[in-house]
């Protein structure tokens, strides 16, 4: 080769490696982000299980009314809940981070967790709350950390994935 020809092709190697690498480098951070999103939606769901799980076996404690027993029986799934998050933020944004349980009916809601009592036929409705069924759902918003990901995802104002789980339970 000529030194002519050398010279035209210095760095050539260069820029094909530029182009090859940008598209491969974003493949890379979606990756990253959807894993990050799959260990999400499993952490969350395996947490509300914890939690309806905890709340199904709570005992019912005479010295309390009806309604401390349900805040009780609340706060157990919560806490539960709290704990089974595993590395996912305890603080996240509309997440109950405190027990301020509001009721409405057999409805109860602390921020994205609620909690619903139903009675299924057959089934004789008592204070103890046996053998009805406990529906948990919790909504988790998980932080999106690429941000070009993120513009295609769904996300809330925050720029936020929300992520859901429902479980339902029987009381024992």
């Amino acid at each position: 080769m000529t030194d002519s020809k050398r010279a035209n092709t210095r760095g050539q190697g260069l820029v094909e490696f530029a182009l090859v690498l940008t598209p491969l480098f974003l493949v890379l951070l979606g990756i990253i982000q959807v894993g990050l999103v799959i260990n999400g939606y499993v952490t969350i769901a395996n947490a509300s299980r914890e939690g309806a799980r905890s709340a199904s076996i709570y005992l019912w404690d005479q010295t309390l009314t009806p309604a401390e027993n349900d805040a009780a029986r609340n706060e157990a799934a919560r806490q539960s809940i709290l704990a089974g998050m595993g590395l996912l933020s305890t603080s996240a944004p509309e997440f109950g981070a405190s027990s301020t349980w509001t009721g409405s009916g057999d409805t109860f809601t602390d921020g994205d967790l609620v909690i619903t009592y139903t009675v299924p036929a057959g089934v004789t409705a008592s204070d103890a709350r046996t053998g009805e069924q406990m529906s948990i759902s919790l909504t988790y918003h998980l932080d999106l950390v690429i941000p070009l990901v993120s513009a295609i995802l769904p996300h809330d104002a925050d720029g936020r994935l929300p992520l859901g789980a429902q479980v339902t339970m029987v009381v024992n």
